[in-house]
């Protein structure tokens, strides 16, 4: 226990803990909404850690959740979007190569050599790491969603029952007012 209060000292850590880790996740996540990177997965994974202390991260992460699964089953709807996903992969290991390899500035480059390709090996182990990722989400997507109808119907389902739940919950609101 703190002294003079009356919350023991591991919940209070644990919160804490919880709380950081959530919020770093979801700005993470909202960056590389912007940035390479799997911005959905990253702004998901902040939700599940801030719902374990909040009721409104709770409420949030599942239409977060159905829009990551339905942006997966899309990226698996056809070869053009496999294709397109796969030169993404390839174009972020190429440029991981690059960055570990660290070659000089070619002479077209009017910038100071410092800004050429800068962060050094640590922007190439976001790469590769980012690569693994969404390799290892795109086997997930196909065999999950590829030539499966009834998980895009499982994902129709959830969100009529989300939309009742949602409609449900703003009339118990208006109710209490």
């Amino acid at each position: 226990m703190i002294p003079g209060m009356n919350v023991p000292v591991g919940r209070t850590v644990k919160r804490v803990v919880l709380e950081t880790v959530g919020w770093l996740l979801v700005v993470v996540g909202v960056a590389a909404l912007i940035l390479p990177g799997p911005g959905l997965l990253a702004i998901m994974a902040g939700l599940i850690v801030l719902s374990q202390q909040y009721e409104w991260a709770e409420r949030r992460l599942d239409p977060v959740k159905r829009r990551a699964l339905r942006e997966a089953a899309r990226g698996v709807s056809g070869p053009l979007p496999m294709a397109v996903t796969l030169f993404g992969i390839v174009a972020l290991v190429a440029c991981g190569v690059l960055w570990t390899m660290d070659p000089p500035a070619p002479s077209w480059w009017s910038l100071p050599d410092s800004w050429w390709l800068p962060g050094g090996i640590w922007t190439a182990v976001t790469q590769f790491g980012s690569a693994a990722i969404a390799l290892g989400l795109m086997i997930y997507s196909f065999r999950r969603f590829h030539g499966k109808p009834e998980a895009l119907a499982a994902l129709d389902e959830e969100d009529r029952a989300s939309a009742q739940r949602a409609e449900q919950r703003a009339g118990r609101r208006a109710a209490s007012r």
